[in-house]
Parts: C-alpha cells; sequence; structure tokens
C-alpha cells in the first residue's frame, strides 16, 4: 500500500492516518488511501474475483465497505475517536471484476458530538457513479 498523500500534516490528519495504518480489513480488501485531509478522503479499491456475486457483479457489501472505510477517514480526520451511528447507500450501476473504484468522502456536517458524511463511490475507468453512501457519525468522549 503506497503512503496516502493530502494536505497538511495536522494532528487530526496524523491520528487519522495511523487509524488506517491500523486498519487490517481494509488493507485485506487491498483498499489505498489516496487522499486523507481534515473532512475529506479519497480511498480505491480493485474488484477482485473474490469480492464477484453470483449475478458476476461486485457484491453490493464490498461497495458498502469501501464507502464505510472513506468515510472513517473523513470523519477521523478531527483527530477525535469518531464512530458511526448509522449509514445509508444507494446502488446506482453494478461494478464487475477488474474495475478499480474510487470512493470520495466530504464531511457535510459536524455538530456537537455529531456529523454527517457523504461519499461517492465511481468506477475509475469512466467516473460512472456505483453508488451514493450518506454516514451519520458521533465522536465518543474521550476518556
Amino acid at each position: 500500500m503506497s503512503e496516502p498523500v493530502g494536505g497538511g500534516e495536522d494532528a487530526g490528519v496524523a491520528f487519522a492516518r495511523q487509524m488506517w495504518a491500523d486498519d487490517e480489513a481494509s488493507r485485506r480488501l487491498g483498499m489505498e488511501a489516496v487522499v486523507i485531509e481534515q473532512d475529506h478522503a479519497v480511498v480505491r479499491m480493485p474488484v477482485r474475483a473474490d469480492m464477484v456475486n453470483g449475478h458476476d457483479i461486485c457484491h453490493g457489501g464490498f461497495v458498502f465497505t469501501l464507502a464505510d472505510s472513506t468515510f472513517a477517514l473523513a470523519c477521523n480526520s478531527r483527530g477525535v475517536v469518531t464512530v458511526a451511528s448509522g449509514a445509508d447507500i444507494t446502488f446506482t450501476a453494478p461494478s464487475r471484476l477488474g474495475d478499480v473504484l474510487v470512493a470520495e468522502g466530504m464531511v457535510r456536517s459536524a455538530f456537537g458530538r455529531s456529523g454527517i458524511t457523504d461519499v461517492t463511490v465511481k468506477r475509475e475507468s469512466d467516473g460512472q457513479i456505483i453508488a451514493e453512501f450518506r454516514g451519520r457519525s458521533r465522536s465518543l468522549k474521550r476518556q
């Protein structure tokens, strides 16, 4: 996995980078963080043979996981442990074996300990939108 690139290396971004470095699940799925900035993240994932379902398309759970991992990077980029309190996804087009999916997440609103982050998943080769994800987050109280 290559080193993620992005904006200034403030404490929040460094926190998110460490969270990513410790994320075994995303790593094993072949995800690569391309951008990690405050309130913004971009993550790539190739669709492998073990991700394709009986309809010969990428299983929606893998698309959701890509979006969720991107969401986690974006909403943790302020340096506070932040978790999902809920999420919704709309699938708009299929992806297939060999596609590379690119998810871009932006924090849209942060209020108190809550937040809303949108993630768009596209096929890299043609920009086709594969899914739109909206995650709701909750920052945990500091111990």
